[in-house]
């Protein structure tokens, strides 16, 4: 059962990001709204974050730096929290409010993984 929950519970983990990645390069223009206006670049940081969503998931389903990507992932998690969603959540944004939480979710997620799933680095 332990391996079956370790490798069913990577994968099932692993392909959200990987979805996510993809939607970024698939909707770019529609996401660079977003990005805070005081931070430039716009679509070029859209672009920037689907890939690391898409490399994440492709470290954790083939295991290989996985435990650096999954940390880093949840350090982009937080990022996202902080800088996208918490402002409008505080603004009583019912919507901004759930991605706050689920990112909030999934970079602890994340965090759970390098600690306890990932393999460390040699």
């Amino acid at each position: 059962m332990d391996v079956f929950n370790k490798v069913a519970g990577r994968y099932v983990f692993a392909i959200p990001f990987l979805i996510f990645g993809v939607f970024h390069f698939m909707n770019a223009s529609n996401m660079a709204g977003w990005i805070p206006g005081w931070l430039p670049g716009g679509v070029f940081w859209i672009y920037l974050t689907g890939l690391a969503l898409i490399a994440a998931s492709v470290s954790m389903m083939i295991k290989v730096m996985d435990q650096l990507a999954s940390f880093l992932l949840g350090v982009m998690l937080i990022i996202f929290v902080l800088l996208l969603h918490l402002p409008g959540a505080l603004e009583g944004d019912q919507i901004a409010t759930t991605s706050a939480l689920k990112d909030l979710a999934m970079a602890g997620g994340a965090w759970l993984y390098a600690g306890y799933v990932a393999k460390p680095a040699a």
